[in-house]
């Protein structure tokens, strides 16, 4: 089992707290951790933004993350949200085999 950290950002918490309840409720991600105060700044349509968000931090697996991937585009609010998936090269090895027993593969 691979393990991935997926990161995505979201504009608010009612938003990110949807998204976290929703992907662990559907077996998508075994916890996801909402960090308020994340302040962004990048381009987008050729302007410099800046905005307040809340950064998502997804505990799945790499068998779990097409589903999670599509989810998590339909959930969001944004037109282009980020999500970006991080291996786990190491972990504490209980830990990793929850994470395994919470997520629920893809059938794809």
């Amino acid at each position: 089992m691979q393990a991935l950290l997926v990161l995505c950002t979201c504009p608010d918490d009612a938003h990110a707290a949807r998204i976290a309840e929703t992907l662990v409720a559907e077996r998508l991600a075994a916890c996801v951790t909402r960090l308020p105060g994340a302040r962004s700044v990048y381009r987008w349509q050729g302007a410099i933004e800046h905005a307040d968000e809340v950064q998502l931090l997804i505990k799945t697996t790499r068998a779990g993350f097409e589903t999670l991937r599509a989810r998590l585009c339909a959930l969001h609010p944004d037109e282009l949200p980020e999500i970006l998936a991080v291996a786990v090269e190491a972990g504490h090895a209980p830990y990793l085999d929850w994470l395994a027993a919470q997520v629920t593969p893809s059938s794809d």
